[in-house]
């Protein structure tokens, strides 16, 4: 008869720091009875211990409520003695014993409430999410925020895991949510290069000057095709047009064309200038430029519609002798640039809206958390990372300034959509009735 082989069963090195980390946690938690000033002041002051034993006193509690009197006879719910467990106090695990209820009829155990709810990270990660996109690194984590030693649970790799899980959500929240209930009077967009990487951003602004962010995507051109899905998804999620609504770009042709096609006599889009003057003072020599940009700052800043248009096309004209190219740039999409003067808006609100300067400063932010990252993984990263420094900028956005003339552009648009509506209406009225004039 062959020996028998006994092969002893190994415990997981995790499971062995765990359980030597419980038990230096409870020597700790037993010094909180000692007379020595010095020690006891000592954990006071670390807070930690503190509430352990709190926590181990609510457990305690609640286990006393379900439980009834002790030795009583009869009963359904009975102690069942200890168990290993952990809690998360704020973002880290910290290993503790918890108490077992047992259901003696059922033969089933009784969860505890108390015990269920700190086993969640303290406001679902939101402080590891912050630290992470602020610059601490999944490695050095552990050095600048480790509550304790006996903390586990903020290796690199279950960092790694928690942080792609509260991003992800963090997409889908951005992604789905209902544009129904805000009145947008204005809408930014603009691009964000990463490398060979780019995105799409949509920054909307409400009745109240409000900054919003309605939705991000990963595009590497501004084409019209990629931008009226981009479009479609906004409109499926409720956003609302039929008042109006004012697009600032800077001049791309395909988002152009897609916002018309979507839009139609709804939209209303005004170029930035200050990528206009740029654009034209590219094709000039610098002795050329320091002169050009002050009679485009010049006419732009006119109030009235047909005096800056004037003086933009007296400047063409000078332009078109010196360099044709520049000219050129000048009158493309001019109309385009001159839609506030056209509507009659305030110099207030004009300086907020007759530029993505907006949007830029989002963009400028956005910089600071995302520029962090050496090596994008895959699309997916990108927009994880997008997303969740959107929305932690997002509340600390401030109104545009001249909000409170953003009533007057509502109802000037609202002006203008119905004669373009008359216009539209009454070509194809006289087209219907064409075939039966006799």
């Amino acid at each position: 008869m062959p020996a028998e082989i006994s092969i002893p069963k190994r415990r997981g090195k995790a499971k062995v720091k765990i359980s030597q980390k419980r038990k230096l946690l409870k020597e700790r938690l037993k010094e909180l009875d000692t007379e020595d000033l010095d020690v006891s002041l000592g954990l006071i002051q670390e807070l930690i211990p503190l509430a352990l034993r709190t926590v181990e006193e609510k457990l305690k509690e609640e286990v006393r409520k379900i439980v009834g009197i002790r030795y009583e006879h009869g009963k359904k719910n009975v102690s069942w003695g200890r168990q290993g467990g952990s809690i998360y106090l704020r973002d880290q695990k910290i290993p503790i014993e918890v108490p077992r209820v047992r259901n003696f009829k059922e033969h089933k155990e009784v969860s505890l409430e108390a015990y269920r709810r700190l086993q969640q990270p303290y406001l679902s990660d939101e402080q590891t999410i912050l630290k992470l996109l602020n610059g601490i690194s999944m490695r050095n984590y552990k050095k600048c925020a480790e509550l304790i030693p006996e903390v586990f649970g903020i290796s690199p790799s279950n960092l790694s895991r928690r942080f792609k899980n509260r991003t992800a959500e963090l997409v889908r929240h951005l992604k789905t949510r209902n544009l129904s209930g805000y009145e947008f009077v204005c809408v930014f967009i603009d691009g964000k290069r990463y490398a060979k990487d780019g995105l799409l951003v949509a920054l909307g602004v409400t009745l109240e000057g409000k900054k919003v962010v309605l939705d991000i995507s990963h595009a590497y051109t501004e084409n019209n095709t990629v931008v009226n899905q981009f479009f479609d998804g906004l409109i499926e999620r409720g956003l609302r047009f039929e008042q109006g609504i004012l697009f600032i770009v800077d001049g791309s042709k395909g988002l152009i064309k897609s916002i018309e096609s979507r839009f139609q006599e709804y939209a209303f889009i005004q170029r930035c200038q200050w990528h206009k003057k740029q654009n034209v003072i590219s094709y000039l020599n610098e002795s050329q430029q320091e002169i050009c940009k002050r009679r485009l700052q010049a006419a732009y800043q006119k109030t009235n519609y047909k005096e800056a248009k004037d003086a933009l096309l007296l400047l063409y004209h000078e332009l078109y002798r010196v360099n044709q190219s520049a000219a050129s740039s000048l009158l493309e999409g001019l109309e385009e640039t001159l839609t506030l003067h056209k509507l009659g808006l305030s110099p207030e609100l004009c300086k907020s809206l007759n530029s993505t300067n907006c949007i830029e400063s989002v963009m400028s932010q956005l910089s600071q958390y995302t520029d962090k990252v050496d090596r994008w993984q895959n699309s997916y990263q990108l927009i994880r990372w997008t997303a969740a420094s959107l929305l932690q900028i997002e509340p600390y956005l401030q109104r545009v300034k001249g909000f409170r003339y953003l009533k007057v552009l509502r109802f000037k648009m609202q002006e203008e959509i119905k004669k373009r509506q008359d216009v539209k209406y009454g070509r194809q009225l006289q087209k219907d009735l064409e075939p039966i004039v006799i």
